[in-house]
């Protein structure tokens, strides 16, 4: 899409965007040198009304809508995406007429049954930076020892692994229930807790598909820290970047915290940059729209976001050099 077919209207609104986006400190995307991983529950994305201005009859996302979606996006390498809907109309046409070729996309299957809401889970990928690896499935809990099926997941968590330069790493998304209260949640948060730290955590050693794992979506947790669901979420060692941990992820007066990015930290062979946040969007865009009119176009959640490196030669020089890698570069005790 060129931005000379844009509406006046929406390149106003993409300025004050992308004055948004640098606010949030999200780095620029560095060939061979960083990776940007991140996650957003985009409301309800499926179907997609193909033109600029309203549908007064039935207001729901159209072209404009969409190319705020994509600006956001372009500054990820990959983007684990909930609320995606059996539809999948709308990422199609964002792919194929806003990011163009360089990206692509990995869908899970719809979630049967009523409380799936007909949902998908995805990843959007930059191809120029990030490639699957071959890994992709869905995570279904195991039969007791009786043989009984165990209560499965509303919508089922996905994992899929990709690579980028000679890293490897493997994403785990979910949208966890969100029920008539806190402690519908519960369950879901214990048992997929549970099964990453004992059934990939406690296996990865023996299975060269899955290394690097970072387990980043919808939670529905309401708090951090001190907080039952939170609690749950992290019982197993999770651990959350501390530059998210005080970072509403949601447009609401009262803050709310349901989108985490999270891994085991003693697991993650990723070189992090402790770089992290948030892309808050709200009063950016739609600005004739109040806040709840806005999220049925673009999202009632903002989109997370991690920096990683993937630039490890100065710590492989200073191995060769027999110099500690935690001394920075350019190594003061070699002269000139």
């Amino acid at each position: 899409m060129n931005y000379t077919d844009y509406p006046p209207i929406v390149a106003e609104d993409i300025a004050r965007l992308r004055r948004r986006i640098a606010e949030s400190g999200i780095p620029t995307k560095q060939v061979d040198r960083n990776l940007i991983i991140g996650t957003w529950n985009i409301r309800n994305i499926g179907d997609l009304y193909q033109l600029w201005e309203e549908n007064a009859d039935s207001p729901k996302r159209n072209l404009r809508a969409l190319a705020y979606i994509a600006e956001i996006i372009r500054k990820f390498d990959v983007l684990a995406v909930q609320e995606v809907k059996r539809n999948t109309t709308a990422i199609r046409y964002l792919l194929d007429e806003f990011l163009g070729a360089d990206w692509d996309v990995i869908f899970s299957d719809v979630t049967i049954g009523e409380r799936g809401n007909t949902e998908r889970l995805a990843y959007i990928y930059d191809k120029r930076r990030v490639q699957p690896s071959g890994l992709a499935g869905e995570i279904v809990l195991a039969a007791t020892d009786e043989g009984n099926p165990t209560e499965q997941f509303d919508r089922t968590p996905y994992i899929v692994g990709f690579r980028s330069a000679n890293e490897h790493f493997a994403l785990l998304t979910a949208h966890i229930r969100y029920g008539k209260s806190a402690n519908d949640r519960l369950p879901e948060l214990k048992a997929l807790s549970a099964y990453i730290a004992d059934e990939i955590i406690g296996r990865t050693k023996h299975d060269m598909e899955i290394c690097n794992l970072i387990v980043l979506g919808d939670f529905n947790i309401d708090d951090r820290g001190d907080n039952p669901l939170f609690k749950a979420f992290a019982s197993t060692g999770l651990v959350v970047p501390k530059k998210l941990l005080n970072l509403k992820t949601t447009y609401n007066s009262k803050p709310k915290y349901y989108d985490q990015i999270a891994w085991f930290m003693g697991e993650l062979n990723l070189l992090s940059s402790n770089e992290a946040g948030v892309i808050n969007f709200a009063d950016a865009v739609y600005k004739e729209l109040s806040h709840r009119q806005m999220s049925y176009r673009v999202s009632d959640h903002f989109p997370l976001w991690v920096e990683f490196l993937i630039d490890r030669s100065e710590e492989q020089m200073a191995k060769t050099l027999g110099i500690d890698p935690a001394m920075p570069a350019p190594f003061s005790g070699i002269p000139d």
